[in-house]
């Protein structure tokens, strides 16, 4: 059974931005999802979704009279119970020491793992990612080298880090995400894989929070955000770091690679190294 359809559009520039607004304006009454996801960042190619109920008859009628001469596409969503299908494709990810998995797959645990539990519902990224894993990696190195005590996850997300963290530590971690919703979530996933009591979350937009000044400077920062905010947050970073600390950053495709060291070095970092993964790098620096 077809329960809703998405229809959706592919541009470039600012045509296709101006058209988002558009069909934002016109379909506000209706309440459906409209997304403008980015497909080529050199190329600035976005692709418009709208996501209608599949019996609206006039859906497309609308955006072709918004856009007359770009193609619309369809497809069809069945009917489908979200969370059972996202638990079914939750498969445990392992990443050095670390598995991250769903309360299904507990029994995958081996002996000398560290388990980090994380449930759909309760997923603002789950380590099935290139850049998660790739943190986590680094992370099993770093704190196995630096027995660092001071340490901070800035884009917290489910907060899979700062409990892969607190986890190997045993010692307090500031988790820290610009949506309050991300932030709760975080809060109850440290809860569920028991330590609640070592990660505490702030929601705030880059280091700007009270709890931040606080805390800092710190031995460890891992940011798993995106190449652009990490290349602005540089002297942050710096200003918030021991010397000789160490960042682990995230998000960043391997064309953004060079970029991202290039502005870290100029705060007077030193690449230590680059781990690829799925088409990501994970970096690791030192002030």
């Amino acid at each position: 059974m077809v329960d809703q359809v998405r229809l959706f559009v592919v541009g470039e520039g600012k045509a296709v931005r101006d058209l988002h607004r558009t069909l934002e304006t016109l379909f506000e009454e209706d309440g459906y999802p409209i997304a403008l996801v980015e497909l080529d960042e050199a190329a600035d190619r976005h692709e418009i979704s709208i996501y209608a109920d599949a019996e609206d008859e006039t859906a497309e009628e609308r955006i072709r009279s918004a856009a007359p001469d770009t193609e619309i596409n369809r497809e069809d969503l069945p009917e489908i119970d979200w969370v059972t299908a996202s638990l079914q494709g939750l498969k445990p990810v392992r990443a050095g020491r670390f598995l991250v998995h769903g309360h299904h797959d507990r029994d995958r645990l081996q002996a000398n793992d560290i388990g980090i539990e994380i449930e759909a519902g309760l997923a603002f990224g789950t380590g099935h990612h290139g850049t998660t894993a790739g943190c986590l990696t680094v992370i099993g190195e770093i704190i196995r080298r630096e027995n660092p005590r001071w340490m901070l996850d800035l884009g917290t997300g489910s907060a899979v880090l700062a409990i892969a963290m607190a986890k190997l530590t045993r010692r307090p971690v500031l988790a820290t995400d610009i949506d309050p919703v991300a932030v709760r979530v975080a809060v109850e996933n440290a809860r569920l894989n028991h330590v609640g009591d070592l990660v505490r979350g702030k929601t705030a937009v880059g280091f700007a929070n009270n709890a931040i000044a606080a805390a800092a400077p710190f031995d460890l920062i891992v940011a798993n955000i995106l190449a652009k905010p990490l290349m602005r947050l540089a002297p942050e970073m710096r200003n918030h770091l021991v010397p000789g600390g160490s960042v682990i950053l995230s998000g960043i495709l391997q064309r953004q690679r060079n970029a991202v060291i290039a502005a870290y070095v100029a705060q007077g970092f030193r690449h230590v190294r680059t781990l690829p993964l799925e088409g990501w790098v994970t970096l690791h620096l030192k002030r």
